[in-house]
């Protein structure tokens, strides 16, 4: 426990309830950005407010909490994968400037805007089911929309080699059109 309690003070974590099982709740903010971190120091289990960890060197989203009452932010780390990643998140959620490939095992809901911008993907499979904000997947390498299954505030999709047609149109016109085109595909 001692060495939990030196962790937190080490991070400037504070307004913590250290759990039997070791891990940690934060009542507030956890900003772990730009520590040239490899791993997380801590077993986070919830977070109230933002969880950031952001600019550093993670592989693994190991030890990350389930539950941020409003943003995550792993932007600009080394992830292939958002195994382990909070599951529920209150705000914005941002694994942009990543080397990820999908989006498997990303929240299904996310209160504000979405980013999974500057990374490898080619699909969007497995993106979130609900975004309360804006949904940005710039600079990837999508050929296509059709796996957004939710219809955001305003989407970006620059740098893509997607059809004209996508990038000429509003994101409605477009989801509406994949939808039609897959009703039609299953004789609905």
């Amino acid at each position: 426990m001692k060495e939990i309690i030196d962790i937190c003070e080490n991070y400037g974590i504070g307004n913590y309830t250290i759990n039997e099982d070791g891990t940690i709740d934060v009542a507030g903010d956890v900003y772990l950005n730009g520590r040239d971190l490899t791993k997380l120091p801590l077993k986070f289990d919830k977070v109230s407010g933002d969880f950031d960890c952001s600019n550093n060197k993670l592989t693994t989203l190991e030890e990350c909490p389930k539950s941020v009452g409003r943003n995550f932010y792993c932007y600009s780390n080394k992830l292939t994968k958002l195994e382990l990643c909070p599951q529920s998140v209150g705000g914005d959620f941002s694994c942009a400037n990543n080397l990820l490939t999908t989006l498997e095992f990303c929240p299904q809901s996310v209160g504000g805007n979405f980013s999974c911008s500057h990374n490898q993907l080619t699909t969007l499979e497995f993106c979130p089911q609900s975004v309360g904000g804006n949904f940005d997947c710039g600079s990837n390498y999508l050929s296509s929309l059709q796996d957004i299954k939710i219809c955001p505030k305003s989407i970006s999709c620059y740098t893509n080699p997607l059809p004209e047609y996508v990038i000429n149109n509003p994101i409605e016109v477009v989801l509406q059109n994949i939808r039609e085109t897959k009703l039609k595909l299953l004789g609905l």
